[in-house]
């Protein structure tokens, strides 16, 4: 039962799913389920996976 304790949160909740597999995340990859899979997300926001789209024709007004 040791088990299911890293696999709840503080309130005694069941974890939320890690974002990029699905399965119960882990207090020691937080919110991932595996250093593999905090890896991916890494991988993804350093290619360029991860992006806020911009709106042509929209400039920043810098005073």
């Amino acid at each position: 039962m040791a088990d299911d304790s890293a696999r709840t949160g503080a309130a005694g909740k069941p974890a939320k799913p890690c974002p990029i597999c699905g399965k119960p995340s882990v207090a020691a990859a937080k919110p991932f389920c595996s250093d593999r899979c905090r890896d991916v997300d890494l991988n993804r926001w350093l290619s360029g996976s991860y992006a806020i789209p911009a709106r042509e024709g929209e400039e920043e007004e810098s005073e």
